[in-house]
Order: C-alpha cells, then sequence, then structure tokens
C-alpha cells in the first residue's frame, strides 16, 4: 500500500502531522478539480477553512511542509504563501519555528474569520454586504436593547459620545468606531451572531478608511451612534433598531460614494492634481 510522504522536520506527534498530510491528499485526489488561478489564493484558504470546519483539521493539527501543500493543491507557493498568510492573520493558524503551521484553537470567532477572505473578492456587492449586515445587526442591537446590563449600557453610551473627540482624526475614530460596535455585539448575549458581526463589519474595511475620512462623515458616525445608544440606555428597544439601520445605511452610502469616487479617478486619472 502506497503511502503519503512523510512530512519532514522534527514534531513531537508524527503520527498527528501524518494525519494532517493526510487531509491535504485525499480531498484533492477526490474532487479532481483545477483551482481558477484568478482567485487562487481564496479558494486554497477557503478549502483549509473547509477541512477545519469539518473536523478534517484540528486544533494543534501539524500542516505538511509549504513544497507538500504546493503538491497536494497543484499549485506554485506563493498564492499558498498568501493563502497561509490570509489564515494566520485570521487566527485560524499560527507560525510555528521551522516555518511550519499549526491551527489554532477553533472558536467560533476564528470559523466566521473565512467573511475576511472576501476582501479579495473582485465582485464585491455593497448592497448585498449591508442588507447582510441589518439582517443580523438590528437583532443583535434588539437583545442587546433587551439584555445587556447596566454597566453595558453605560458603557456603550459612553463609547458614542467619546467619539465627539475624534472628528477630525479618522483613524482614532475608526479605532472607537469598532469598540462601539463590539460592545454592542457582545451586550446582546449570543456569541455565535456576534462573531458573525463581527465578521461581516471586517468586509471592506479598506473601503471604509477612505469613506471616514469624507467630509462629515465621521460627525454623522457619532450622532447616530449616540441615537443608538440612548436609545440602548433607555431600553427601547424599536427606537434603537431604527436608528442602527438609519446607521447601517449611512455606512452603506457613504462607502458607495467612495466607490463611485475611485472609480471616476480610474476613468479620468487626468482630473487628479
Amino acid at each position: 500500500m502506497s503511502k503519503s510522504p512523510a512530512v519532514t522536520g522534527t514534531d513531537p506527534d508524527p503520527a498527528r502531522s501524518a494525519q494532517a498530510a493526510d487531509a491535504f491528499v485525499a480531498p484533492m485526489a477526490f474532487e479532481q478539480t483545477s483551482i481558477d488561478r484568478r482567485s487562487i489564493s481564496e479558494q486554497v484558504a477557503n478549502r483549509i477553512m473547509s477541512m477545519v470546519k469539518s473536523g478534517n483539521l484540528k486544533s494543534g493539527d501539524r500542516l505538511p511542509t509549504e513544497a507538500q501543500m504546493g503538491i497536494a493543491f497543484g499549485i506554485s507557493r506563493p498564492p499558498l504563501r498568501e493563502a497561509l498568510k490570509a489564515l494566520t492573520l485570521m487566527g485560524v493558524l499560527e507560525s510555528r519555528q521551522g516555518g511550519r503551521y499549526t491551527v489554532t484553537d477553533l472558536t467560533a470567532s476564528r470559523l466566521i474569520a473565512p467573511f475576511n477572505v472576501m476582501l479579495s473578492v473582485a465582485d464585491y456587492d455593497v448592497n448585498e454586504h449591508y442588507l447582510t449586515r441589518a439582517t443580523v445587526e438590528l437583532e443583535l442591537v434588539r437583545a442587546c436593547t433587551v439584555l445587556a446590563t447596566t454597566e453595558q449600557r453605560q458603557r456603550i453610551l459612553k463609547l458614542a459620545v467619546d467619539g465627539r473627540a475624534f472628528h477630525g482624526d479618522p483613524v482614532a475614530f475608526r479605532l472607537m468606531d469598532f469598540e462601539f460596535h463590539q460592545a454592542l455585539y457582545q451586550s446582546a448575549g449570543n456569541r455565535l451572531l456576534a462573531a458573525i458581526a463581527q465578521g461581516l463589519y471586517n468586509v471592506g474595511l479598506e473601503l471604509r478608511r477612505d469613506a471616514s475620512a469624507m467630509p462629515g462623515v465621521i460627525e454623522r458616525s457619532v450622532v447616530q451612534h449616540i441615537e443608538v445608544a440612548r436609545s440602548v440606555l433607555e431600553g427601547d428597544a424599536a427606537g434603537a433598531v431604527a436608528a442602527y439601520s438609519r446607521h447601517l445605511e449611512h455606512v452603506r452610502d457613504t462607502t458607495i460614494q467612495r466607490m463611485n469616487a475611485e472609480q471616476q479617478t480610474k476613468r479620468h486619472p487626468e482630473t487628479q492634481g
């Protein structure tokens, strides 16, 4: 009987390394599919995540060498390394001494991490994205208004009000914005929905970085944060949901404005000074 290629390097658990190597050989032999070169890194990352979610790869498994994974996937090292780097940034993998990767603990937030890969998708649909955000986050806001403790409500309001200090500092505001949304998600009492919401929040952040620097965007966001926070503090679920819905519409619309501006610049670069 033929065996999978031996995993090189010293491993305290050779059986586990062999199992991890087999996880890469069997799925590819079964699927008999070629990877689309236009999105090769994204597809590799998604395939590894599928193995993690199915249990084919488990927490603590040491992945094969880059050479072995390249053979299994039928790809060169540059796109493979890009996929591994993305999964490392997501927290799904961690790099160990010697250049080998290990699967990390499989918390809910890590399993939702493939949303981040959408950052590289060329056909990003902003309306679809914000419709999905509304579906998840409006429920979280409603639950937060009902279930949050007094301390959590007060922190949400403080984060919203403190945003006034960052009207002229987009970088500082983005940090405050992250904390504000996280506080809402985490106060709703549903860790899985909170993880999904965080994954959706992270999609398209490059566009949001640029949009937040547009005149008036931060000021309007701060006003809306305060409206949401005050409704949460008062236990007004309907008011909080309505205010948060307006905020998401503002975020969506300013993102579209930024996208249109970028497209205009690409079409008419001569208009730039």
